[in-house]
């Protein structure tokens, strides 16, 4: 887009430049080419859940979320463990800073992300995807749905994307052969 002389000058000045965005990561950016950098792949070993388990997870959110009991207006992220259940939540205004959060705790904590997965209370963006890549997610559920830019990411991270997570099952977004059905179930793959 090409703008005349004084409008041009205006846009510049009030054009925003951070040194150190939080949030999504796209304030101040130029352009979405700038936002979407290559994933990390996640690993690619024989981690597997089985579908229920991880309905199952997302249902045990909701009473884990302390602020939320308190307020209704906060989003979590949490990362669950087949083995131990939901052992980390962190809640936020934000939904980006209680991912933010949660990432943080995962790595101060010296834990390895590679064999849970994480949970989320809201929709998912390319830039929750990439910070889940980063530390080595397999598997990320939401309860809301994915973007178009979400799914792209997750498939190109080699990550197994689930969303809109209700009471009756989830739509799985992208690399579903981490999801182990019942023999009586075939696959619902969403695009």
């Amino acid at each position: 887009m090409w703008l005349d002389g004084d409008r041009a000058g205006a846009l510049a000045a009030r054009r925003r430049a951070m040194s150190g965005p939080v949030g999504c990561g796209l304030c101040g950016i130029e352009s979405l080419e700038q936002a979407r950098l290559p994933p990390p792949r996640v690993a690619h070993g024989e981690t597997a859940f089985h579908a229920r388990e991880l309905l199952t997870a997302i249902h045990a959110l909701a009473p884990l979320q302390r602020l939320n009991q308190q307020t209704h207006s906060v989003h979590a992220a949490a990362f669950w463990d087949p083995t131990t259940g939901i052992d980390l939540i962190r809640e936020d205004v934000g939904r980006h800073n209680a991912l933010d959060k949660l990432v943080g705790a995962i790595v101060r904590d010296g834990r390895s992300a590679r064999d849970g997965a994480v949970l989320l209370t809201s929709r998912v963006s390319v830039e929750m995807v990439q910070k889940a890549a980063m530390i080595g997610v397999p598997v990320m559920i939401a309860v809301s749905a994915p973007t178009a830019l979400a799914i792209r990411t997750a498939d190109a991270a080699g990550m197994t994307l689930l969303a809109v997570a209700r009471d009756d099952g989830y739509g799985v977004f992208t690399h579903p052969h981490r999801i182990l059905l019942p023999d009586n179930v075939a696959p619902r793959v969403d695009r």
